[in-house]
């Protein structure tokens, strides 16, 4: 009798192992079938910054919709005393940029000019957030 049940633990046993065999292979095969991930829809290269961790010619590339600030939760975080927690965002609307500052103390230039609004922001154009100069580029 204790050989029998033996037989069915070790039976259940193999069982299970050849499901988690087929889990991986499949999980493995879906992934290779993924698409790729979306090409760089733009970057801004750091023109000027007072930061040792953020070096001149430094890339930081854009998602879709990109917060930039001082505190973690941020997609880019600048450590400046003049950047806000929660600074300004940067978002691709129908294919062209858009910068809006979110309520800083210190405010967003765009070309030297302060914004109040979303405003659009064009490759080559200059943003500054705090004492940080970014260009944007494809």
């Amino acid at each position: 009798m204790i050989f029998v049940l033996r037989l069915a633990f070790l039976g259940l046993l193999y069982l299970f192992l050849l499901q988690v065999v087929l889990a991986l292979r499949r999980d493995l095969k879906q992934t290779s079938q993924m698409p790729a991930a979306a090409p760089n829809l733009g970057r801004l290269v750091v023109v000027e910054s007072e930061q040792p961790d953020l070096r001149v010619g430094a890339m930081l590339d854009l998602q879709p919709s990109t917060t930039i600030g001082r505190a973690p939760h941020n997609s880019i975080i600048l450590n400046d005393s003049f950047v806000s927690a929660s600074h300004a965002v940067v978002t691709l609307q129908d294919k062209r940029w858009w910068i809006e500052d979110i309520g800083s103390t210190n405010g967003t230039l765009v070309n030297r000019k302060e914004i109040r609004e979303p405003t659009p922001v064009d490759f080559g154009d200059i943003v500054e957030i705090g004492r940080v100069k970014l260009k944007l580029v494809h």
